[in-house]
């Protein structure tokens, strides 16, 4: 902070020298004529001095942004000639104009990305892909002031380097004119002589000419990705969609609603692994669970405690008929009649407009399309544990079928994964009566939240009866004896523990394989690699949902849906970047877990000012008639301010109180909007305007309030 302030303080100081002696006049046009018979004394006496210290005023002048460079330039062509000239302002004003933006980025960077870390992220992702080409752009065009630009863009991650040469290359035109009209210093009236309406206009166009360029390149490269394929002259579609998940489904539909001839091609069950295998069977769970777990406490209700009695095989089949109910929501009949034609089978991939699809019933169909979106979704990832295989397992995708068939549940469950699914499922199976052990590798579960909601999750997930091992890595499976076990490590050492049933929870890996992705070369890392419009290599090839990332949550993949369809379908006209600021997620586990934004630890990460504010849900009313007051929301703003960057709430409907936050953080709303917002009595809604009225508690202005205490004592006589 000393060395910043340090140079402030010269920086200062040479600015408020150069103005107390004047030698802003001797850089204005009329000082410059004044002064050239005395300059060329110098010169013919002392070249080199003259050129040395000409270059280093140049330096200085534009690095302080002090007014007076375009001067220097005129004077550069006036002192030196055309070449001569040239090369001193042009090198000079780059030099000087890198030094002004490393001055910029040293100061005052840090300080703007605290106070505006989310729309600096953003900048420096553009920067990152295209900065140099904006630059470039920027310097070509005079109408732009040169010493803004470098001041501004010192603020950007763009690199050093780049700057400097693009600088040096982007104004040489702009400094030839100026160096050119030196030449000619006295016939020269005003600068708005040099730049006349013409000649402004000429670089307009000229800055216009990379915005030309770049459009003829991207035309060249898609030339080249589409050089082997022969595209077609009709299409069979508008669109065709493969895969019937949450972002198949939203895709699909809005292609249908905006009139659009779509066709969506799925192999298995309509409504992907969200409603068959994922979000809905075990959410119906989590519900079964819960209310056996308020039964066994039935004395926090003014009731008796009692062993829930249940058949296990009952729980299971509810989870199947809520799947059932749900299902038509997402059918074929449905999606037919909102005009969508959807085709049972497998569909790949032949060239970018040509998708084979081997149909279930055993036929085979061959459509073409203008644009195809591929929403292949993501299945279970089984680590490749030795043994595994022969013991046996199973994932959030098999356990729904293997556990409909028992009539008990397992007596000893491993849950391998501390991540969301491994957590909800292992408290609800040990609510249903399972022995539960959860293996975890790292130090915490849960860790992609702050320490204190992972320690608070531990502590949930325990006193439902789970056994969670972090640290633990497990190494190998083996049966012995008619037994299963799973040896882990820990702390170097193996310790073997049994099980009957082994879930594998360890995340998801996207379903990439099949469809014809490798053959057309479309690019895969861990995911389909796409741009920031979900265009794959092919510009007519889209990719959503948990193919794509970075989130794998159903409201992502419908998010998603929709960028894909618009700009599948409209792109030629306008296209829209998926917007990802702004993503809620939630942990069913009991209490729930939900955030949206920054937490704690990724505002450390990101160096923020940061401030907390916390309400304890011990302190609502509706918490405390419903005897769930274990919880907290936890809202992140920037110290003085009462913009949201970030909130977690733990407590029973923790996933329903996020939207509000959600909503705020959408449209810029502040804690203040949310106090001002009524909520109904006694809900749980109103923790989010206690949370904002905690805030404002905290940022009450004392000396207003000290004057309006003595100006009520006042009144009172």
């Amino acid at each position: 902070m000393l060395k910043k302030l340090s140079l402030l303080l010269l920086a200062a100081i040479g600015v408020g020298l150069f103005f107390f002696y004047d030698l802003n006049q001797l850089l204005t046009l009329d000082g410059l004529k004044g002064s050239m018979a005395q300059f060329d004394q110098y010169k013919t006496q002392s070249p080199f001095l003259v050129i040395g210290g000409f270059f280093l005023l140049y330096i200085l002048v534009t690095a302080l942004s002090l007014p007076g460079a375009a001067i220097l330039t005129l004077a550069a062509g006036a002192l030196f000639g055309l070449a001569q000239g040239l090369l001193v302002a042009s090198f000079a004003s780059s030099i000087g104009a890198t030094l002004a933006f490393l001055v910029s980025r040293y100061l005052l960077r840090d300080t703007i990305k605290k106070r505006f870390p989310e729309r600096l992220a953003a900048i420096d992702t553009g920067v990152e892909k295209e900065g140099a080409f904006y630059l470039f752009t920027l310097r070509l065009v005079p109408v732009f002031p040169f010493f803004l630009i470098n001041l501004l863009m010192g603020l950007t991650a763009i690199k050093s380097w780049t700057f400097y040469w693009v600088s040096q290359v982007g104004m040489l035109a702009g400094t030839f004119v100026f160096v050119n009209a030196g030449t000619q210093l006295a016939q020269i009236e005003s600068l708005s002589g040099i730049l006349s309406l013409d000649l402004i206009l000429s670089f307009a166009l000229l800055g216009v000419f990379p915005l030309i360029a770049k459009s003829l390149i991207n035309a060249i490269k898609k030339r080249r990705v589409y050089k082997n394929y022969t595209k077609p002259k009709k299409f069979d579609r508008n669109m065709i969609v493969i895969g019937a998940g949450a972002g198949g489904l939203v895709t699909s539909y809005i292609a249908a609603a905006v009139k659009a001839k779509v066709t969506l091609i799925e192999a298995g069950e309509m409504g992907g692994d969200c409603l068959n295998y994922g979000c809905v069977p075990s959410k119906a769970v989590i519900k079964s669970a819960k209310i056996a777990e308020q039964i066994r406490h039935g004395e926090h209700y003014g009731l008796e405690n009692m062993a829930p009695q249940f058949s296990f095989k009952k729980v299971m089949a509810r989870v199947h008929k809520v799947i059932a109910d749900i299902a038509p929501h997402d059918s074929v009949e449905r999606y037919t009649n909102l005009g969508v034609d959807v085709v049972k089978g497998y569909g790949k991939l032949l060239d970018p407009w040509t998708v084979e699809i081997k149909l279930n019933d055993g036929g085979t169909q061959t459509l073409t399309a203008r644009t195809i979106v591929i929403a292949t979704g993501a299945r279970p990832f089984v680590p490749p544990l030795p043994g595994i295989e022969e013991t046996g397992y199973v994932t959030s995708d098999t356990l729904w079928t293997k556990f409909a068939e028992l009539e008990e549940a397992p007596k000893k469950l491993v849950v391998l994964g501390g991540g969301p699914i491994g957590c909800e499922l292992a408290q609800s199976f040990a609510r249903l009566g399972s022995s539960v052990t959860q293996i975890e590798m790292a130090e915490h579960i849960m860790i992609k939240e702050d320490l204190e909601v992972s320690t608070f999750a531990h502590e949930a997930l325990t006193q439902s009866g789970v056994n969670i091992l972090t640290s633990h890595q497990a190494l190998r499976c083996e049966a012995r004896d008619g037994k299963k076990f799973i040896v882990v490590k820990h702390n170097d050492t193996e310790i073997d523990i049994e099980y009957d049933e082994l879930l594998c929870a360890v995340g998801r890996s996207a379903r990439l394989e099949g469809y014809g992705l490798e053959t057309l070369g479309i690019e895969t890392n861990r995911t389909v690699v796409t741009n920031e419009y979900l265009e794959t290599l092919y510009p007519n090839i889209f990719a959503a949902g948990d193919i794509v990332g970075p989130y794998q949550f159903t409201h992502v993949a419908a998010h998603q849906g929709w960028y894909a369809a618009v700009n599948g379908l409209f792109g030629n006209l306008k296209k829209f970047k998926v917007d990802y600021r702004v993503i809620p997620w939630t942990t069913f586990i009991d209490p729930e877990v939900a955030r949206v934004g920054l937490n704690e630890q990724d505002a450390i990460d990101k160096g923020i000012d940061y401030e907390i504010t916390r309400f304890e849900f011990e302190e609502l009313d509706r918490a405390i008639t419903d005897s769930a007051t274990k919880g907290f929301i936890k809202v992140i703003t920037p110290k003085g301010k009462d913009k949201i960057l970030g909130v977690t709430v733990v407590s029973e409907h923790a996933g329903d109180l996020i939207a509000e936050f959600v909503l705020a953080m959408k449209h810029g709303l502040g804690l203040n909007k949310i106090l001002g917002t009524i909520h109904s009595y006694p809900t749980w809604a109103e923790g989010n305007k206690y949370a904002a009225g905690e805030w404002k508690r905290a940022h009450a202005p004392e000396k207003v309030l000290n004057m309006l205490e003595k100006y009520h004592a006042w009144r009172r006589g």
